[in-house]
């Protein structure tokens, strides 16, 4: 990997830093937001998930919009959404204009979740492009750190602390910007476009070690590069499997419950029994154990594979909720051990399906649906991300904490044995040979 590579992933990784900022900083502000707009119980509920409806619709639209204006185009129009969504949220005067700004904020993280690991994918060699297409989920669990982090300095900042702290989001978002000028175009992209030239110099530039002629006659060869004119395509032959499998990626990582542990951490640790004084550290603790097992899967996703990091991970996942769904049930509820079981099957989700869902939904489909492909398949993450956030709460109260585990935990085995049967291993090869990924199925 040159340099150039490396900046260039550096730079839109920072989508994913942005998103993991904007999901996780309404967690320390929510009770001063509580109490300068008197929410009720529903309307933190808004507050929450307004967030994940807006990144529903971004990652729906910005594929379309992607193969007509540039990846990078649009790159930097998330950059501004993130900026304009995060000053507007801190200086907001109603709680209306708050579920407004943070439905704009969720635009820019679905967006970014198709779009960067897409432009990465695109821009990399076959035998690293897990490990740079993974650096999008390393960069949202930074993110959200940063936010906890930056959270809890503005804690004593006054009145507006609140505000503050979703004003520190533009920094990031300006330097996103104003890096993505040193940023190539995707050469994928400029070859569908015609813009054979354009292609030459992004290849020199950040992959001289590949043959460019070859490259671009394998291109031409191959695949069909016209980009297709509706999203309707996607669901006819020969692309629906592809989808159908895409879909179902993205709803077996929500059916884990990982983000309904992430979103209600607090109330969370409370229901089983822990010490409200040690929410702090028991975020932190969960925060650092995802970034370590992430990257213990960028290590990994290019040297064992996509599909091997995701069978292990849903036998650990599984295993892990139902021994912390039998603890429950024994009334061991604030048991440490629990804890210590819940942070095993962190460890588990971001060293597999945390990380792999971003690599694989960036290269699974053919080139000229690509960023079609994974804008439904990363919106259908979102919705079903959307769809825990809600019932979440609704359910644990009604049903228990430890019936809703046992819930994840079948989902999660389940989902061992439909990674078995659908997916194709797909590391070291190149998007190009990804064509003939359909036909292996």
């Amino acid at each position: 990997m040159n340099r150039a590579l490396f900046v260039a992933t550096f730079i839109a990784s920072l989508g994913g830093l942005l998103s993991g900022f904007g999901i996780a900083v309404i967690t320390v502000a929510m009770p001063f937001l509580t109490s300068e707009f008197q929410l009720n119980a529903e309307m933190q509920v808004w507050a929450v998930n307004s967030t994940l409806i807006g990144s529903v619709f971004g990652a729906l639209v910005i594929g379309r919009l992607s193969d007509f204006l540039g990846r990078r185009p649009m790159l930097m129009a998330l950059a501004l959404l993130f900026l304009f969504s995060a000053i507007a949220t801190g200086l907001i005067g109603s709680f209306s204009f708050f579920l407004v700004f943070r439905f704009f904020t969720g635009i820019a993280i679905g967006g970014s979740a198709v779009l960067s690991p897409v432009y990465i994918a695109e821009l990399s060699p076959p035998n690293i492009r897990g490990r740079l297409v993974a650096s999008f989920q390393l960069a949202i669990v930074i993110g959200i750190l940063i936010a906890f982090f930056s959270d809890y300095m503005l804690l004593d900042t006054g009145a507006n602390n609140w505000r503050y702290m979703f004003i520190t989001g533009a920094l990031p978002a300006l330097i996103f910007f104003f890096l993505l000028f040193f940023a190539p175009e995707s050469p994928r992209y400029l070859m569908q476009r015609g813009l054979e030239h354009e292609t030459d110099v992004v290849i020199r530039r950040v992959n001289p070690q590949i043959d460019k002629y070859e490259f671009m006659q394998e291109f031409k060869k191959l695949n069909n590069i016209k980009i297709i004119a509706s999203n309707a395509t996607l669901f006819k032959q020969p692309f629906s499997k592809l989808l159908f499998i895409a879909i179902l990626l993205a709803m077996f990582n929500q059916f884990t419950g990982i983000n309904a542990v992430i979103y209600y951490a607090n109330d969370f640790f409370k229901s089983v029994g822990l010490s409200a004084n040690s929410g702090i550290e028991q975020v932190l603790i969960i925060g650092l154990t995802n970034l370590v097992f992430t990257v213990v899967a960028m290590t990994l996703i290019d040297k064992v594979g996509r599909k091997k990091l995701l069978l292990t991970g849903s036998l650990g996942m599984a295993v892990c909720l139902f021994l912390f769904a039998i603890l429950f049930a024994a009334g061991l509820n604030g048991s440490y051990i629990m804890l210590l079981i819940l942070i095993g099957f962190i460890g588990f989700f971001a060293a597999s399906q945390g990380t792999v869902i971003w690599v694989l939904l960036s290269e699974m489909f053919p080139n000229n649906i690509r960023i079609r492909g994974a804008s439904i398949g990363s919106s259908s993450y979102w919705f079903f991300n959307l769809v825990t956030s809600f019932l979440f709460p609704l359910l644990a109260a009604n049903l228990g904490v430890g019936t809703l585990f046992v819930f994840f935990a079948a989902a999660t085995f389940g989902s061992f044995f439909f990674f078995r049967k659908y997916l194709v291993e797909t590391k070291g090869k190149t998007l190009e040979e990804m064509e003939n990924y359909m036909e292996k199925m």
